[in-house]
């Protein structure tokens, strides 16, 4: 899950940075209104969740939920504001915010906030994501092997949270050909240091990791344009 943080607090925004990425999510964290509006138009990373301050430099937390809702984005999006009057929170909800915090709050009410706002989405609302034999469980961020019979052979295949990314990623993708950047693109931060051979150092762990567990040869390289995941082989 692809998160866009727009918070002009450095403490305040570094802290949500930091405990979002704990628990597995890709974050990128802009302080300002009109660099979150290019993110939010570029082709090239698709975000899942939006949480916007009101208050920005640049466009406000409120004209960016207008001109998503102008441009009929389902984004979700949660609003950070300090204002915590009824109008206030009124006209937050009316120009297209789908949730509301106000400040200060707790990093567990915002995770639950996060979580909420995913079990309403029709587009998050799936626990697991199947691949024929495959399938990776939401809830335990694990991977589970099934039988043909549709029993588990394993229920806590251990992968680091970007083994999970990149898995999570190459299934919803499965028998198409990814490349090389487009995965570096909606896996790594837009302010990630990533080199050139992150995404093939990567895909080596995740291909270890899967061999150790009897699964070969389901992440195929193709020479010149990336990687594709075989669902059957």
């Amino acid at each position: 899950m692809r998160i866009l943080l727009v918070e002009d607090e450095p403490d305040l925004g570094t802290a949500i940075e930091k405990k979002l990425t704990r628990d597995r999510y890709i974050v990128d964290w802009t302080q300002d209104g009109n660099e979150a509006w290019d993110f939010l138009t570029q082709t090239y990373a698709q975000y899942t969740l939006a949480i916007i301050d009101w208050m920005l430099p640049g466009i406000s937390g409120i004209e960016l939920c207008q001109r998503l809702r102008s441009k009929q984005s389902s984004l979700p999006v949660l609003m950070l504001t300090a204002r915590d009057s009824i109008g206030d929170r009124v006209t937050g909800l009316d120009a297209g915010a789908d949730d509301y915090l106000v400040k200060p709050f707790g990093m567990p009410e915002l995770l639950a906030r996060v979580r909420a706002l995913q079990r309403r989405s029709p587009q998050l609302q799936a626990q697991t994501l199947q691949a024929g034999s495959l399938m990776i469980d939401y809830g335990s961020s694990s991977l589970i092997i099934q039988h043909s019979q549709g029993t588990s052979t394993s229920s806590n295949i251990p992968l680091t949270a970007k083994e999970f990314q990149l898995l999570e990623y190459l299934i919803k993708h499965a028998n198409q050909i990814m490349s090389t950047e487009q995965i570096r693109n909606q896996l790594w931060t837009v302010n990630s240091e990533s080199g050139s051979n992150v995404v093939a150092a990567q895909i080596r762990l995740l291909r270890r990791k899967l061999s150790e567990h009897g699964i070969d040869d389901r992440i195929e390289t193709v020479h010149g344009l990336g990687y594709r995941f075989n669902v059957t082989l």
